[in-house]
């Protein structure tokens, strides 16, 4: 499993990872490399391992024991968590469309300075900014994941 990550370079990569241990060491990597003010948008179905890339990038974000303190926020929107940078983690998988207070909450977060994870991004993709990291996961087997980065 080679790791080739050039987000500022707008490089594609496709990983496809055989555990959630393949899958949070990709995620570490993303993590390590970004910076405030970076959107991360992941897309994909449900048990296709965002949440477990999500821990990988708070874990790469400096985020401690993320593997133990990252979970989904899917009934309360957001979840935030210290590391080198403030992370946002948001999960807009309960609401069909991203608007309202739960829009101004999004951008505030974006606009926050800090690093915003979004899962299920594409329900309020009018919301992310033009330039945002986009992420998208599939089942490629029982165990196994594809993540593609653009």
């Amino acid at each position: 499993m080679g790791l080739i990550l050039c987000w500022k370079e707008k490089v594609l990569s496709i990983f496809k990872t055989i555990s959630l241990a393949q899958t949070r060491k990709i995620g570490q990597a993303i993590g390590q490399q970004l910076k405030a003010g970076d959107v991360v948008a992941l897309t994909g179905e449900l048990g296709a391992g965002k949440t477990t890339l999500v821990k990988g990038i708070a874990h790469g974000l400096g985020v401690k024991k993320a593997d133990e303190t990252v979970s989904s926020p899917t009934f309360t929107l957001i979840h935030e968590y210290a590391g080198r940078e403030k992370v946002y983690h948001l999960d807009w998988y309960r609401l069909a469309r991203v608007e309202g207070e739960d829009a101004f909450l999004a951008e505030e977060c974006m606009r926050s300075g800090g690093v915003c994870l979004i899962e299920w991004a594409e329900r309020g993709r009018n919301l992310l900014p033009a330039k945002h990291l986009k992420i998208t996961m599939k089942h490629a087997g029982p165990s196994s994941r594809q993540i593609e980065v653009k």
